[in-house]
């Protein structure tokens, strides 16, 4: 290590009663490690989450770019076929700005891109929206904060695009904002922005207005922007601008003075009264617009597709299945104009859940139309006009074999955007609730020949990651994902088949193994057939647990050291079983929303944590007795680990800045006292890996603050010092769920996040703390 650069911290601490073997000192370097040492990559599950908007640029081939709800944005790297994250650089602080609003690409100069970055508009997230601008597509970003929040992740995010670029004169630039902040504008490529105050209308529907919380009541507002570039010069403003927001009727406006003044577009359909998702302009000046009853993307019943002649100021209803308007069925969301053929146009059902997403094609401007499937002659028979390749995620066939017509795995759901490479008509893309579809041969459809639907998400990870572990033996990693349960990884690199099933837990929240016998795993979550199942064989098979307890669901599960015991929290109670879930019985001693954790020696032992108090059991989770160990946060997260290969060990992460009592703690007595690390700051996930060589102690590792940077922190030497080993550059927002180091792989730390999947670090010359 440069030693011009690192930074070395001593403390000296005077320890209680030597009841820890560690910490004399506290040695940080938070920027000293990480770009040089440390090679982070994904673990391979590709996709997982919603993807609401994909961007193509109009002036540059292979050009494109992906955001999503909680993941941040991607561009696509051509050569690699793969997807680039380009906002891993966002911290803990900020991690609101992964929920990715509105994105744009510039037509004039296709380096630069902006982002309006921001997750939620109610209090869950404590930050206000920013617009992200790049000059070098994406690769380093600058910010202006926005006085208002944005919602990535709020209902009406498949809606768009809000943010949109002048054509004519690209240092022009357009926002639709949500919470009836109405129109805005920048002049000055982003930099500044002030409100189009002469515009009429804010877009206020709101889903739910009687929601207190927040999220559903909320109004979606001005959604989207479309310039007519034949209104402008290459330098000079386009004069013509269409903006669509959120209301039930009239809901789209037209300025003819390059946004000076503004008026409802006249002719526009207001009975039934729905509301315009998205609008393309095509290249002969027909604008083409789907309508959905609500904001989607989850929710939605009815829609209208038309077109608007631009030219003759005329409306045409072009609606494929004139039923959506009235059959409570579905809506529409995805739009796509072939650049190449202006006549050539595609909509999507947004949130038609069965028996399967409907896509249309029409190549005559909407006259006719045909489906990407139809029934068949015989109910329930399906006429499929596609295969699907899901080799890249076979998980996505979710282990499921409906009957007819239901199938297996689903063209998707939740279709809020859909689009064609305006320089390749037989490319096509479109986002999903679990990955991004798409096809290289399109235009086979007109031909009557089937078109193949494949996975097109490689590199773009969005899992939210809610637990991990890294067992001594079998399989290096196994997760607990929301949404879509959770993976036995036996190679980081390739994607596994299958998804835990029997029971599928869409959101599995905890899971465990035994640590003398690693082969048993326990895990828990919320199912349809189940809320819990354990495994025999690391993994591979599950088995549901015969009863679970009242009010189950969710929670921490532990499993004792020896396989033999299983204590579970669900929330509102915490009990036991001693024959793998046949039966359970009320743990006496505690109560309420407890965490859990077994000993990984003694298998006797169980250990409970709540509202500041820790508790252990010495009779397999039967009865809990509280310890007198004092100081231990009473608010906020806390996650507490016991040590491999070391009875009584227990290290504990947690806190609130509100209490002020947060960090890291460390007992070597089963809980009965407990010292602080003084000097960290703050600490959420505390992990164990292989010791480093010559060491005994396990590695530890922490998602944690210390003297004021944020990071991911290794310490070799039980807690005596640590070193950051991440860097500014791979900080993936918030990484407070889990974290585990690698028992077979010194200095391998798989990380959790929120929306970018499972990290996992390798050190590239491993040179351990003395």
């Amino acid at each position: 290590m440069n030693t011009s650069t690192k930074r070395r911290l001593f403390v000296i601490a005077i320890l209680v009663a030597a009841s820890v073997l560690f910490v004399t000192q506290v040695f940080a370097s938070p920027a000293a490690m990480g770009k040089r040492d440390y090679t982070w990559r994904n673990v391979e599950i590709v996709g997982g989450g919603y993807v609401p908007g994909i961007i193509f640029n109009s002036s540059e081939p292979d050009l494109v770019y992906a955001r999503t709800d909680i993941g941040g944005a991607y561009r696509w790297d051509p050569k690699a076929e793969r997807w680039i994250p380009l906002l891993d650089w966002v911290g803990w602080d900020d991690w609101g700005l992964t929920g990715v609003d509105s994105l744009a690409t510039d037509p004039v100069d296709p380096n630069r891109v902006y982002v309006l970055a921001g997750t939620y508009t109610n209090d869950w997230d404590p930050g206000n929206g920013a617009i992200l601008r790049s000059k070098n597509r994406g690769r380093t970003w600058r910010r202006t904060d926005l006085p208002f929040k944005s919602g990535g992740n709020m209902p009406g995010r498949n809606m768009g695009e809000r943010l949109v670029i002048d054509p004519n004169d690209n240092s022009i630039l357009y926002l639709g904002t949500r919470s009836g902040n109405g129109l805005w504008r920048s002049t000055d490529y982003g930099k500044s922005w002030s409100q189009v105050t002469s515009f009429p209308a804010v877009g206020s529907y709101a889903q739910d207005p009687s929601d207190t919380g927040g999220y559903l009541s909320d109004p979606l507002g001005v959604v989207w922007v479309v310039f007519d570039p034949q209104t402008g010069s290459p330098g000079s403003a386009t004069q013509t601008i269409y903006v669509g927001v959120a209301d039930l009727g009239t809901s789209i406006y037209r300025s003819t003075d390059g946004g000076e003044t503004w008026e409802a577009l006249p002719g526009q359909p207001t009975d039934p009264p729905f509301m315009p998702h998205h609008a393309k302009l095509a290249s002969n000046g027909v604008m083409y617009i789907t309508y959905n009853n609500n904001g989607g993307p989850y929710d939605g019943s009815m829609g209208d597709v038309w077109k608007y002649d631009t030219g003759t100021e005329t409306w045409t209803n072009i609606n494929p299945d004139p039923s959506s308007t009235t059959n409570s069925w579905f809506g529409y969301g995805g739009l796509a104009v072939d650049a190449q053929n202006p006549d050539t146009v595609m909509v999507a059902a947004l949130n038609m859940w069965w028996p399967d997403v409907v896509i249309w094609r029409s190549t005559d401007g909407g006259a006719t139309w045909s489906r990407i499937w139809d029934f068949g002659a015989e109910w329930p028979n399906r006429d499929n006009h596609y295969v699907q390749d899901i080799s890249a995620a076979p998980w996505l066939d979710w282990g499921a074999s409906p009957a007819l017509p239901e199938v297996s795995p689903k063209l998707g759901w939740m279709v809020g955007d859909l689009d064609i490479d305006p320089f390749n008509s037989d490319k096509m893309l479109y986002g999903t609730g679990a990955t991004i579809y798409g096809t290289n041969n399109l235009t086979e459809w007109d031909a009557g020949n089937p078109i193949t639907i494949s996975v097109q998400a490689q590199g773009l990870e969005e899992t939210s990651v809610q637990d991990l572990i890294s067992p001594p033996e079998g399989a290096p990693l196994i997760s607990a994902l929301a949404d879509i349960a959770g993976f036995r990884h036996d190679d980081l690199s390739v994607v596994p088949s299958t998804m835990f099933l029997n029971p599928y837990t869409g959101t599995t929240s905890s899971l465990d193994y035994a640590e003398l016998s690693p082969n048993i795993i326990v895990r828990t979550g919320w199912g349809d057939n189940g809320n819990a199942g354990y495994s025999t064989d690391g993994g591979s098979t599950w088995i549901p647990m015969a009863t679970e307890p009242e009010g189950s669901g969710g929670g921490v599960i532990a499993v004792a050291a020896d396989g033999a015991s299983i204590v579970w929290s669900t929330g509102g109670a915490v009990y036991y079983s001693l024959d793998n879930g046949n039966t359970w019985t009320a743990s006496a001693g505690i109560s309420g929303d407890a965490r859990v954790a077994t000993d990984r020696v003694d298998s006797e032992w169980a250990y409970a944590f709540a509202a500041g108090t820790f508790y252990v059991s010495k009779d397999r989770g039967a009865t809990f007795t509280a310890t007198t160990a004092t100081g231990l946060p009473a608010e906020g997260p806390v996650r507490f680990k016991a040590v491999p290969d070391h009875r009584g060990h227990v290290w504990l992460a947690g806190g609130s800045d509100e209490e002020g009592v947060y960090g890291l703690w460390f007992s070597r007595n089963a809980g009965a006292t407990f010292t602080k690390l003084r000097h960290i700051e703050e600490a959420d996930t505390i992990g164990f890996g292989k010791a480093a060589p010559w060491r005994r102690y396990p590695a530890l590792y922490i998602s944690a603050q210390i003297h004021g940077v944020r990071g991911i922190y290794r310490s070799d030497n039980g807690g005596r010092s640590w070193v950051r080993i991440n860097d500014d550059d791979h900080q993936y927002a918030w990484t407070g769920a889990a974290i585990t180091g690698d028992p077979r792989v010194y200095g391998r730390v798989y990380i959790s996040t929120n929306g970018r999947g499972i990290l996992y670090g390798d050190l590239s010359h491993p040179h351990p703390q003395h």
